[in-house]
């Protein structure tokens, strides 16, 4: 004959193994614990951000993206990024292989679900181009992009030279660039004319001597960290800091 105390660790036991729950047993009393509450503190995720660019913003051929000014700053401000582009490519440039920017968003960028914010450099390798059509090729990739991810932020960094001295082309791409976003309500970012490179690598002067290489064009590994340091304070001053999507 089972006794009262069996039949009630019977009782117990059944509990125990019966379906899971929130809710625990302890096995030297019986009792039946409730879980503890999950952790209800949000935490923001990071945004996502892309950039589309050259070689300033992907990598020179041998340099890894990663290591470029668009990952620095990503590092920085704490995003998510995807950096998107080539090497001597431009809005109307397209290259070796003949790939201009709207080319490249389409086929590294715009399948990809909507970012936070889509960065857009260049101008450098379209220097040979008339202004108005280095204009009109990128009011072609702002609008795909705008009609692809309509709640996306878009931002516009200017052309970047490796010295102080642009040709007068590189100024009049810069002017026309910095109007295109004023139409589309996007901020802009203006190396040339915030000074990020000075002086001139051959000359040994200014900050080119330090940030850029041998090549008088593109920054070493620490001339792409110093630029990310000026890109993150622009960004912050821009409200771009922690971007989201527009509702």
């Amino acid at each position: 004959m089972t006794s009262r105390r069996a039949r009630r660790g019977a009782a117990i036991l059944a509990l125990c193994l019966g379906p899971l729950t929130a809710s625990g047993c302890t096995a030297a009393t019986g009792r039946v614990q409730k879980a503890a509450s999950p952790a209800t503190k949000h935490v923001a995720s990071a945004p996502v951000v892309m950039f589309l660019g050259d070689s300033y913003t992907v990598g020179e051929r041998g340099a890894l993206p990663e290591t470029t000014y668009a990952s620095a700053v990503a590092r920085l401000l704490g995003w998510q990024v995807v950096v998107a582009g080539k090497a001597g490519t431009g809005f109307v440039n397209g290259g070796v292989r003949r790939s201009a920017y709207i080319q490249l968003f389409e086929s590294q960028l715009g399948w990809r679900p909507a970012p936070d914010l889509l960065v857009v450099s260049g101008g450098h390798n379209d220097h040979r181009y008339p202004p108005d059509q280095v204009t009109g090729a990128a009011r072609i990739v702002l609008e795909r992009a705008r009609q692809r991810w309509p709640r996306t932020r878009l931002a516009l960094i200017g052309p970047i030279w490796g010295n102080e001295t642009p040709p007068p082309s590189i100024l009049a791409i810069r002017d026309g660039l910095r109007a295109l976003a004023q139409e589309f309500r996007a901020p802009f970012v203006d190396p040339v004319g915030e000074r990020w490179i000075t002086g001139s690598r051959t000359a040994g002067t200014g900050t080119a001597a330090r940030y850029i290489k041998r090549d008088g064009t593109h920054p070493t590994p620490e001339g792409h960290r110093y630029m990310a340091s000026l890109l993150a304070a622009d960004l912050r001053r821009l409200g771009l800091a922690r971007p989201s999507r527009s509702r």
